[in-house]
């Protein structure tokens, strides 16, 4: 199911860019007992946040452009969002992209450490695309994440923020990146850096998985919406 166009007040974050539809993949195929969990706790976490922020489904709509079935669907655990959708979803409940991964099962040694077996992980499961967060989920600037997106996967249709910067480095295989209208092909070692304001959409059109460091650098969410150490 595509993401519904809507006069909202994130209207003009996000825009077209050619060769990618952006929207959520809803089907149950191939997906087993793990990926259906992970898409049961993202759901779990937007509902939540959605609750807290007293919010019903069709104010959340208006606030993303997302359609309220879908939004439902994510609830649920029956859609796994692109990550255009979980951005607007988090721009919308003032709430970090961190927020949705999955809960630590232990405490942290270190607010300033997180070791390769404390890592957090977001599950996009029909989008192809994992996410681990490697910096502490304490209020800050930047988040450091890495990035497995598997033949096919993309971010969706080409979004924008209004303020910050977001900047990669290819780890393997090879991504196609659009910055505004301008496609770019970037293999291992390659790097860009692009302020958020510009539309920018990545895609993993090859055969193979590709592996990128994904940085975004915005003003501190308020210390109330920080996620709890």
């Amino acid at each position: 199911m595509a993401d519904q166009k809507s006069k909202s007040p994130l209207a003009g974050k996000h825009i077209a860019i050619d060769g990618d539809s952006g929207g959520d993949n809803t089907s149950k195929n191939g997906l087993n007992a793990q990926d259906s969990y992970s898409d049961r706790q993202l759901g779990e976490s937007v509902r939540a946040l959605r609750k807290r922020a007293n919010l019903s489904l069709k104010l959340l709509s208006e606030q993303t452009g997302l359609s309220t079935g879908m939004i439902s669907q994510i609830e649920r655990g029956l859609s796994t969002p692109s990550l255009r959708s979980l951005r607007l979803l988090s721009l919308a409940l003032n709430a970090p992209i961190s927020r949705f991964f999955e809960e630590r099962t232990e405490l942290r040694l270190s607010r300033f450490i997180v070791r390769r077996e404390e890592r957090r992980r977001l599950n996009l499961t029909r989008s192809g695309l994992l996410k681990h967060l490697l910096s502490p989920d304490e209020p800050g600037v930047l988040e450091l994440y890495e990035l497995e997106l598997a033949p096919g996967a993309s971010s969706g249709v080409g979004y924008r923020n209004p303020q910050g910067e977001k900047a990669g480095f290819i780890l393997s295989g090879r991504l196609h990146l659009w910055l505004a209208k301008e496609k770019f092909v970037l293999g291992p070692g390659d790097t860009f850096r692009v302020p958020s304001a510009v539309p920018h959409l990545f895609k993993n059109s090859t055969s193979e998985t590709t592996r990128l460091i994904w940085i975004t650098a915005t003003p501190p969410w308020p210390q109330a919406d920080a996620p709890a150490v």
